[in-house]
């Protein structure tokens, strides 16, 4: 009953207990884990945004072009335009097995130094090889840690909190792009690469000190771990005992159930409703055309005759305004509504691109960028959550990465066409939305884990 009328409060009463659940869990180690989890989003979208203001740089310095479709440098050019993703889809091979065998913490620190080798062999490429494979091992890193983070934050944070905090750290995805859009018009693109190693490197002394997750340490049997490491996090004069015992006695309930099939048990008819939803949820954003925007803005600018640094300007002003009103409402109006407000405003500007880059960016930054990954990073059990990340990863890394590799040639073809493909998409994913993912707002892991399974 409580819960009822916690979710028929008035905004206003929500935005004071949105408040207070902050301050109340404004522990040195809650701080810390978001704080990684945010830098981290941060170096994600610094390495998203990265090739769309340097675009026009790299091609003159590498001799790459795009002028001719049918040539061997538009290919090699495309090839690194959609090299990420074929990282994505590496990383989202490994990316379950790996969380799942050494941990969250030491997974952080396995992309962070992939974060920055990477940015390193862009920064001092000689040769289109080695730019390609600094965008390689990024993509894996990314491929890795688009599932991680979310779950990570989700595992830590407090019920009430979980939300908005897992959608501040993801808003740092869209100040990263849109710090990289920015810079990328003053900035040279290797001195651009170096700045963008900053963040993985501000990270790797944190990882010393952030808890691991304590679901984590329940499924791999240190239930002993659980109550100090929620402890930690909520605060030493907060009683942990509930949350404890709920973690333990589900995790336990989970095992009891659970057989040796590994990957497969994923694909029982129990997780099917879950497994669609996030599949489905995680594979929107790239299938209505994130992969072509990000890589391929400048390419829009210019199509439309508008200056590509007022486009990438003005693009980032509005990315982050979004970011951070979605990040106030996820608690407050719930997921379900600002996934379908997302797509509405994408379903209706194709016409002009410019407008279209915009609001796509300033809608994505609402909802789309950070909910997905949310909802996904919840639906799951703990037994089950590795394999889920694999498949919601590998959706959504071969999704962007046949945008990527495509877009350039689709938009040669047809700037209409493109964008009324990916409108197409939008508009069936509003449907996909309404009707079928439920309001996970205001409720325990354990408790939406329960409703997810059949």
């Amino acid at each position: 009953m409580a819960e009822e009328v916690s979710l028929l409060s008035s905004p206003s009463e929500s935005s004071t207990s949105l408040l207070s659940e902050i301050s109340n869990a404004s522990t040195r180690a809650f701080v810390l884990a978001f704080t990684v989890g945010s830098c981290g989003a941060f170096a994600f979208g610094c390495i998203i945004g990265y090739s769309a203001p340097t675009q026009s740089s790299i091609m003159k310095d590498l001799n790459l072009s795009i002028a001719d479709a049918s040539s061997i440098l538009s290919i090699l050019y495309s090839l690194f335009g959609s090299i990420l993703t074929v990282g994505l889809i590496l990383g989202a091979l490994i990316c379950g097995k790996l969380t799942d065998l050494v941990g969250r913490v030491y997974t952080i620190w396995i992309t962070n130094i992939l974060f920055v080798i990477g940015w390193f062999a862009i920064a001092f490429a000689k040769a289109v090889w080695l730019l390609d494979l600094g965008r390689l091992l990024q993509g894996i890193s990314i491929g890795i840690s688009a599932y991680l983070g979310p779950v990570y934050i989700t595992e830590i944070a407090p019920r009430k909190l979980r939300g908005a905090a897992c959608s501040m750290s993801q808003l740092f995805t869209g100040v990263g792009i849109s710090v990289v859009y920015a810079l990328g018009t003053v900035v040279a693109w290797r001195n651009l690469a170096i700045l963008g190693s900053i963040p993985s490197l501000m990270i790797l002394p944190l990882l010393f000190f952030i808890p691991e997750s304590p679901r984590w340490l329940a499924k791999v049997g240190r239930e002993k771990e659980v109550e100090e490491i929620l402890s930690r996090l909520r605060g030493e004069n907060s009683d942990v005992s509930d949350e404890a015992g709920e973690i333990l006695a589900y995790t336990e309930h989970v095992k009891q159930q659970g057989d040796d099939r590994g990957f497969l048990k994923l694909f029982q008819r129990k997780y099917a409703f879950s497994l669609t939803i996030g599949v489905v949820l995680i594979a929107l954003p790239q299938l209505g055309g994130l992969s072509g925007y990000s890589f391929y803005t400048e390419s829009i600018f210019i199509s439309t005759g508008v200056s590509s640094d007022v486009g990438f300007i003005s693009t980032s002003i509005v990315q982050m305004l979004a970011g951070v009103l979605g990040t106030v409402l996820v608690d407050v109006s719930g997921r379900r509504s600002l996934l379908l407000e997302n797509h509405y405003w994408e379903t209706g500007t194709p016409i002009l691109a410019l407008i279209s880059v915009t609001l796509y960016f300033g809608s994505y930054g609402l909802g789309m960028g950070s909910i997905p990954s949310i909802i996904a990073s919840e639906i799951y059990p703990v037994d089950v959550k590795g394999a889920a990340g694999t498949m919601c990863g590998l959706a959504s890394s071969i999704s962007s990465w046949l945008v990527a590799y495509s877009f350039s040639f689709l938009f040669q073809w047809s700037t209409t066409g493109t964008f009324l493909m990916f409108t197409t998409v939008t508009g069936i994913g509003f449907v996909f939305i309404a009707k079928l993912v439920p309001e996970t707002r205001g409720k325990s892991l354990e408790e939406i884990q329960s409703l997810f399974s059949f």
